[in-house]
């Protein structure tokens, strides 16, 4: 017997972050008596490499060969806190690597139905033990109607588990993930290395065929291709991966065989060329091929014809940015190392291991050390350059990552993504070229930042004047988005140029409030300084002793005089470096300036002289209006209100809600004490306390939804199920969350229904409305590769309330119960890490006793307060508490 080598990774869902502390049991399947191997992965996922016993490999090599070229393991995966994996017929070949990629799925809390056990069944290899089926043969004629005008290369791909007509399971599974699958499952990875990259070239082009004619679609199902050989290609879902098909998948995914002088992927029809025949390519004769000396190419043509060429595309949907071309290496600049850049500092939340690269454009040692890091957790070369397999693979980790991430707000601020509190707020008419002001000024800055990251925008100085190269740029954004390229910024133009902003922030900061952790002065330079540039220039505009530095990233004796003028403007040490203070004053400032809060060189929180009351009206109430905006955000009890300088009966209600939750008197007049109290709390939230995480959850609407309704409650039903479908491969993601409840969505809730042992009705009831809510909270909560252990005396940066999760809850709990288990004055609540009702009246029986507002909302101080009672002497020996 030879040694193969088997790899084992775990992750949570979809390689969005590493498992740790996995135990991993292992069983010789072929010796059932032998001992169980038991061991564990690491802080990064990964276990150590095992050698293993596997028959010799010239097996795989001879077609006429009858023993079974590779041994045979059974292996489990289990920790607390994630359901248990089991992957039975794993198969390893002597001199390969094996790929066991483990996904592990949260345990389902609160009620949430158990989904199906997660165990895989790896049946013979396709080689050893083929089918009775036959060969799929190429189509006679294209399906109509062909939806597709360019080939695209997919994100993700839908496969049904059986012939078209068959009642199966469909999985939405990655592209690169379905054709190493499908090239594991198809041939042997002993082979030689232009025979697999032949074969592969071949899995891409048929599948890239379906895809590009819409064939099965067009007929009605709502799958891309099956796994069925008589109709397909053969995928096993859950399996291992040999390590040769991953590394070939990746360098070449997106590429495709077309017959030249045409544009489709070419239907490369195959078969094993030993138990079926067919007009196409034989398997086993690759190998033949491979050994007279002919590359992948040319063995292609030995099969299709002379008239085969390969392509490449760059047209890769969910992927943001296209391979510039050439690798990047230490040493390098630009746009291109911007872009990765910003990737892998994303990508490193989720990894922390992979270190921080920067965002400068400088290919430096902190940016090679982080594609190294990178390249060795996936399996690719550890060489710090970043060539095609590591930009694309790069790229996909993050469209993942990122992509779960804005499923679960991470990072939501206050009152959403669109508000008045940061001053993103649309300015209500269109900006077009010959406007100025500090509007025009925000979008320029904007574009000038999505500039840095992407080489089709256009630069432009922010200056607030629209001139032509703002309207240039403008154009620039409008056309790479899809919009109407007119050059004027309208509702939908600015909307989709702050999201872009917001999607590129919440990459590149490294902390909620967007400080970069370290001082900036003279001589520091990047996005902070130009920042810091911008809002100091929005200052400006209000007050005159500020002067107006230019926005170029550099922190020079301009920006030096500003940051002191503004120092010296707000009562701050004017030594101008821009610590956390003045960053936080600095934001303040830029937020009350663009939501036109102040008169000129008027200092925010200044009483206005007189009470404001009913009938009031003014920048005064306009102020006061802001502060109880972003006080509802994080207190329920506050009712949100417009903002629009009239002071009527729903400011005056919040008034009353505000000076209730304060122990203030209820007259809902703005007074000298609510009006200090209104501009002090409005200061600890956005500097100490941090954003609101929370989840919005809709409660049922009162009536089954079926398809053809329409409406909030169908988007909201849509997201449940997207989000669902990213940790549940067997769960089918809806076509988008648009409110619109068509085929995709009921075919999407079937697939949950069917998962988690729902009658499968297609429709959305009660109690599958409530298994959606409970299935999604039950995931948010556990979506940390980490469980909370015990609960520290730190807070975690954020406020949460009813309907937070994760881990920061989690530790909560067990802080209360800690309490509750000393003093015996508390109710228990449930550890699962879900701020529910329970743990809501909780927290407001703790305010209760603290003399704290009984808000129900944990900040930084209701935090504290809670976790000192640890501290305290205990005043008596409570013996029933374990109890």
């Amino acid at each position: 017997m030879c040694n193969g080598t088997l790899r084992v990774q775990t992750y949570a869902a979809r390689e969005s972050a590493p498992v740790t502390n996995v135990r991993i049991r292992l069983r010789n399947a072929d010796q059932p008596s032998a001992q169980e191997m038991e061991f564990f992965t690491d802080d990064e996922g990964n276990a150590l490499d095992l050698e293993l016993p596997a028959p010799p490999a010239s097996l795989s090599l001879d077609e006429n060969a009858t023993q079974r070229p590779y041994s045979v393991w059974d292996l489990t995966a289990d920790k607390e806190g994630y359901q248990t994996l089991t992957l039975n017929g794993l198969q390893l070949f002597a001199g390969q690597v094996t790929l066991a990629e483990l996904e592990l799925r949260p345990m389902q809390r609160l009620g949430a139905p158990a989904p199906l056990p997660d165990t895989f069944d790896v049946p013979p290899h396709h080689l050893y033990s083929p089918g009775s089926e036959a060969s799929s043969s190429a189509p006679v004629q294209l399906c109509e109607p062909r939806v597709l005008t360019v080939p695209i290369i997919p994100e993700t791909i839908t496969v049904h588990l059986g012939k078209p007509a068959a009642s199966a399971q469909n999985v939405t599974v990655s592209f690169r993930k379905y054709i190493a699958n499908v090239a594991s499952s198809e041939v042997y990875p002993t082979w030689p290395e232009q025979a697999l990259r032949a074969n592969i070239h071949a899995q891409i082009s048929l599948a890239l065929n379906r895809i590009f004619t819409e064939w099965y679609p067009s007929k009605g199902y709502n799958f891309n291709i099956t796994n069925s050989t008589s109709y397909d290609q053969y995928y096993v879902h859950g399996r291992e991966i040999f390590e040769p098909m991953e590394r070939i998948t990746d360098d070449i995914f997106n590429t495709y065989v077309r017959r030249q002088g045409t544009i489709e992927p070419y239907y490369t029809e195959y078969c094993d060329g030993k138990t079926v025949s067919c007009p196409g390519m034989k398997q086993w004769g690759t190998v033949d091929r491979a050994n007279e000396g002919k590359n992948a190419l040319q063995i292609l043509r030995y099969y299709y014809g002379n008239d085969i060429e390969i392509v490449r595309t760059n047209n890769i949907q969910g992927i943001p940015q296209s391979y510039p071309g050439t690798a990047l290496r230490r040493g390098d600049t630009g746009e291109a190392v911007r872009i990765i850049q910003r990737q892998l500092t994303r990508i490193a939340k989720n990894y922390p291991a992979f270190g921080n690269p920067g965002t400068d454009g400088v290919f430096g040692a902190a940016t090679e050390a982080s594609v190294k890091a990178f390249q060795k957790h996936f399996n690719l070369t550890a060489d710090g350059v970043v060539g095609r397999s590591t930009w694309y693979k790069i790229s996909y980790i993050y469209v993942s990552v990122k992509k779960l991430a804005e499923l679960t707000s991470e990072g939501e601020k206050p009152t959403g993504s669109q508000n008045t509190i940061t001053g993103s707020g649309y300015p209500g008419t269109p900006l077009r070229r010959g406007d100025r002001g500090a509007s025009v000024e925000q979008v320029q800055f904007w574009l000038q930042q999505l500039a840095e990251f992407d080489p089709n925008l256009r630069d432009l100085a922010v200056d607030g004047i629209f001139g032509a190269g703002t309207e240039a740029a403008v154009k620039a954004f409008q056309t790479e988005n899809g919009l109407t390229a007119d050059g004027v910024v309208g509702r939908m133009t600015w909307d989709a140029i702050w999201d872009q902003y917001q999607s590129l922030e919440s990459d590149i900061n490294q902390s909620d409030n967007g400080y970069p952790g370290s001082p900036l002065r003279v001589g520091s330079r990047g996005d902070a300084v130009r920042k810091v540039q911008f809002w100091l220039r929005i200052a400006a505009t209000n007050f005159s002793s500020i002067p107006s530095p230019a926005v170029d990233g550099i922190f020079g004796s301009g920006t030096e005089a500003a940051v002191k003028a503004f120092q010296r403007q707000f009562g701050l040490t004017a030594d101008g470096v821009v610590g956390p203070a003045t960053w936080q004053k600095l934001y303040e400032i830029y937020a009350d300036v663009t939501n036109e809060l102040l008169d000129p060189n008027q200092r925010p929180g200044t009483y206005p002289g007189t009470a404001l009351r009913v009938s009031s009206t003014g920048r005064a109430v306009r102020e006061a209006q802001f502060y109880l905006v972003l006080m509802s955000a994080y207190y329920p009890s506050v009712p949100r209100i417009n903002i629009d300088g009239e002071f009527g009966p729903a400011t005056e209600t919040a008034v009353k809600a505000f000076q209730k939750l304060f122990g203030l008197t209820q007259d809902g007049v703005i007074g000298r004490a609510t009006w200090d109290k209104l501009y002090q709390q409005s200061q600890v939230l956005r500097t100490s306390d941090g954003p609101v995480r929370a989840y919005r959850l809709l409660p049922w609407p009162g009536l089954t939804l079926a398809q053809g309704a329409q409406g909030v409650d169908v988007a909201w039903l849509q997201f449940l199920l997207e989000y669902i479908a990213y940790f549940y491969d067997e769960v089918q993601a809806p076509d988008g969350i648009d409110g619109i409840f068509g085929s995709s969505t009921k075919a999407s809730l079937e697939s949950f229904q069917r998962e988690f042992g729902l009658p499968v009705t297609g429709t959305a009831d009660e109690a599958a409305w409530d298994a959606l809510t409970a299935t999604f909270l039950s995931l948010a909560a556990a979506g940390s590769e980490q469980i909370a252990e015990a609960a520290g005396p730190e807070y975690p940066g954020y406020v949460m309330q009813l309907g937070s999760a994760g881990d920061a809850v989690m530790q909560l709990q067990i802080l209360m119960n800690e309490v509750a288990m000393l003093y015996c004055t508390a109710e228990f609540v449930p550890v699962d890490g879900v701020f529910g009702e329970s743990t809501e009246q909780a927290v407001r029986l703790f305010q209760e006793g603290l003399g704290l507002p009984v808000s129900g909302v944990v900040d930084r101080e209701t935090w504290q307060r809670i976790y000192e009672l640890l501290n305290q002497p205990i005043p008596g020996v409570c013996e029933s508490c374990a109890e």
